[in-house]
């Protein structure tokens, strides 16, 4: 796709949000205390693209407020969840958070996976002060007072992965393929990926970058020209920010291809568990994910997490985990965001976002993955460790390496140029 179709889709993206805005009329979600109980509005695809995705984090956010609820609630109150299905369609996530906001009057939203979901999303939330988790890795390059991102900017994902693969435990690859799905979080994690790799010394000439559509399913031509951009006496790694039902074909073609992880290593930022579920993964194994979290981690608190959530898909029959439960990254970040949340509200006694906000600042949670997570107490972001897992053949990961310690979040990347003198503060508006 070119970049002037690329800029006209995105603004068409933008153009859609800003209508919903526009309709808001400066209209502020009335302050949940009027109710009898505390709403909590659910914002995952449940259909479409990223349905294979986005289902699993919906039914996360639903366990935590059960065990929330179980405990009392929150001020004397029941959560009560508002779940909605924006299908995978980008501009139906603003219109079903401006529901969320003035008509459920929701306290908080948790939800989006993309990028360019929560992009249509973050104007809506922003224009009536309203609050969004936000639980996926992403490009960074955003801080708003009204998101907390609970997943990870790229030096708490995609830089550790790449030093990893240049590392001589990593393989030391020296030419690197840039695949992902086309739209705005590849693109921006592989420019500041080139910008890194450039830094490093890497020619452009050792640089492949290749696109998708969402939904793509036939990777045998680029699969194709990997092999032979591989075969040019280098060593050859390839980084996936494939996102959604297209990592199956993608995983499947590699495996049909014989590109075996000791010839050229993938590393993967949106496959975990959940994604692995509908795939062989013999021919898959030793190929890399970097997450913040994987079910494999040992952790008291990990053992915790993975039996509650194993009793609560046996208890309401979700379909796949009722048989065999599974976590991953997203699952443990929406889980820490939803707790956190519940935490902030306790302290500012009140579900006005406002004070929530201020109540954020520093919250901690004994996370899944065996670490305490800290809300930074400015940038919005948790300091999360990385971990770098090889797929094993029953689908699990194998941690090869990982931080010492929680990795403090950079949204404002030092290897984008514009970025020079930007603060890792929001604005206030």
């Amino acid at each position: 796709m070119s970049t002037t179709q690329n800029a006209r889709r995105f603004t068409l993206k933008t153009l859609s949000a800003a209508a919903v805005v526009a309709t808001l009329g400066g209209l502020s979600a009335l302050p949940a205390h009027a109710q009898e109980t505390i709403k909590v509005g659910v914002l995952h695809s449940l259909s479409g693209t990223m349905a294979i995705s986005e289902t699993v984090l919906k039914d996360t956010v639903l366990m935590a407020i059960d065990e929330i609820n179980a405990k009392g609630g929150l001020l004397g109150k029941k959560l009560e969840p508002v779940v909605v299905d924006p299908a995978s369609n980008w501009p139906l996530f603003a219109e079903k958070t401006k529901q969320l906001l003035t008509q459920d009057k929701a306290a908080v939203i948790f939800g989006c996976w993309t990028s360019v979901s929560r992009k249509s999303v973050l104007p809506v939330v922003e224009e009536a002060n309203g609050l969004l988790f936000y639980p996926v890795q992403y490009e960074g390059e955003e801080l708003s007072k009204n998101v907390f991102y609970t997943g990870a900017a790229p030096n708490q994902q995609a830089i550790p992965a790449v030093e990893y693969l240049m590392s001589k435990d990593g393989g030391s690859a020296k030419r690197w393929v840039l695949l992902g799905t086309d739209y705005v979080y590849p693109r921006t994690t592989n420019k500041i990926l080139r910008a890194f790799l450039k830094a490093k010394g890497v020619a452009d000439a050792d640089i492949m970058e290749e696109y998708t559509p969402f939904g793509h399913s036939d990777y045998q031509t680029i699969i194709a020209k990997i092999k032979k951009f591989s075969s040019e006496g280098k060593k050859t790694a390839v980084v996936s920010t494939i996102n959604g039902d297209s990592n199956v074909p993608f995983y499947k073609e590699l495996g049909n291809a014989g590109l075996s992880a000791k010839d050229v290593p993938v590393v993967a930022f949106s496959v975990g568990e959940e994604e692995l579920r509908g795939v062989d993964t013999k021919p898959l194994v030793g190929h890399l994910a970097a997450w913040n979290y994987f079910m494999s981690v040992k952790s008291p608190a990990n053992t915790e997490f993975t039996k509650k959530w194993a009793a609560y898909a046996k208890a309401k029959n979700i379909p796949g985990h009722k048989d065999k439960p599974l976590t991953n990254d997203p699952m443990e970040a929406t889980y820490i965001g939803v707790n956190m949340w519940a935490q902030a509200v306790t302290k500012a006694k009140s579900t006005d976002t406002d004070k929530v906000i201020a109540a954020m600042a520093g919250q901690t949670f004994k996370a899944p993955g065996g670490f305490t997570s800290t809300m930074d107490k400015e940038n919005h972001h948790l300091h999360k460790p990385v971990f770098i897992g090889e797929i094993k053949a029953d689908g699990q990961f194998n941690v090869v390496w990982k931080t010492p310690g929680p990795v403090v979040a950079d949204p404002w990347s030092d290897y984008i140029a514009e970025n020079k003198g930007k603060k890792n503060v929001p604005e206030k508006k």
